[in-house]
């Protein structure tokens, strides 16, 4: 694992869903650097497996080397929307827990090739999974204005969103991390407070070209779908756009089934599927003091009831 790589919340998230000693299976939807999947195999059964997945090669490399000195982990590389057919690949019918961390690993955001940050010129990349979709800087040189204008504007609330992608198109080609920095802070009229001016840009398009929303719900019904009676899923979110999401799936499953008031059912026939086990949580001060990137981190912990 990456020295520099401190997984968020890690105590808290793993054991909010896997008791000392626990069996059965359990997953890592979001491997990385393989903080929170350590975590768990030191908490977990001998006979227990864990699902290590993850749609980075790089991550995938790790969990694989993980694999060869830990029997009880199953390495696999693939996406939130493939999770039914990756659980059932790896006969995995009834999950016991299931963690998803939805932020970039320090690996990612350090790796200037990567091109997820603008700390350091790289090639407009941003891609979780190079070996699929396109490149932001593909896409940002041949995306129409309005286009553009629109993912900004809905994935980085950015109050600026049209004239910044005017100012895209009239630069094109863009190639490198450092061009689209340089002029997204040119094309805003007053500077962000509290953090850079491209920090809502890049948030943007990277969430855009890794379908990060489509594929986080169709993780989120892939992996409750998937757990045991008592089964816990912990998400661990970043921003509030996927925090929004995945608030929003665990009330609808924790709540009764909505039916019209016509039909003869008691309330007690009405009964929801899931209960909120814990959430939401945040870091404490010392962590974030440790890990500033910890800092608008959010657990939430969903059981299966029903």
């Amino acid at each position: 694992m990456n020295a520099a790589h401190a997984p968020v919340l890690c105590p808290e998230a793993v054991s909010s869903i896997a008791l000392v000693g626990a069996g059965g299976n359990f997953v890592d939807a979001t491997f990385g650097q393989g903080g929170h999947s350590r975590q768990l195999l030191q908490r977990i059964g001998p006979q227990a497996r864990l699902l290590a997945l993850d749609r980075d090669a790089d991550s995938f490399q790790c969990a694989q080397a993980l694999a060869e000195r830990e029997s009880r982990v199953i390495p696999r590389r693939g996406w939130f929307g493939d999770i039914a057919e990756t659980l059932a690949d790896t006969g995995m019918n009834a999950v016991q827990g299931a963690l998803m961390d939805l932020g970039l690993s320090s690996a990612q955001l350090d790796d200037p090739e990567r091109g997820f940050s603008f700390r350091a010129d790289g090639p407009l990349d941003m891609r979780m999974d190079q070996d699929r979709g396109l490149p932001a800087a593909v896409w940002l040189n041949k995306a129409p204005a309005a286009e553009i204008a629109k993912v900004i504007r809905r994935y980085g609330e950015e109050r600026y969103a049209g004239r910044i992608s005017r100012a895209i198109c009239a630069a094109r080609p863009l190639a490198t991390t450092g061009q689209l920095a340089r002029l997204v802070t040119a094309s805003q009229p007053r500077p962000t407070r509290g953090k850079h001016g491209a920090t809502r840009v890049f948030q943007a398009v990277r969430i855009f070209i890794n379908e990060e929303l489509t594929q986080l719900q169709a993780g989120l019904e892939g992996l409750f779908n998937a757990l045991a009676i008592g089964g816990r899923l912990a998400v661990i979110a970043f921003h509030s756009l996927e925090d929004r999401i995945v608030k929003r799936f665990f009330r609808e499953r924790s709540s009764p089934p909505s039916v019209p008031k016509e039909v003869p059912l008691r309330s007690a026939e009405l009964k929801a599927v899931a209960r909120i086990a814990a959430g939401p949580l945040r870091p404490s001060e010392a962590e974030v003091q440790r890990n500033p990137r910890a800092r608008s981190a959010v657990l939430r912990v969903l059981e299966r009831t029903a």
